[in-house]
């Protein structure tokens, strides 16, 4: 279940709708989804809303 809902928000979030060029502007796009965006923006619901960022940072 935790993956599904990653990749829901990355589709609907994040992924462009007409999709990639290439293999690599994909991966490019996804790292930076996740390190940029997913970890230290996104609020997360198991956290109290707040980001896996700020929440470790709290512990």
């Amino acid at each position: 279940a935790p993956m599904e809902r990653f990749f829901r928000s990355f589709k609907t979030e994040w992924m462009p709708k007409e999709c990639y060029n290439n293999y690599e502007e994909a991966e490019r796009d996804t790292l930076k989804y996740i390190l940029q965006h997913y970890n230290t923006k996104r609020g997360h619901s198991y956290n109290n809303y707040l980001s896996p960022v700020v929440m470790e940072a709290a512990a």
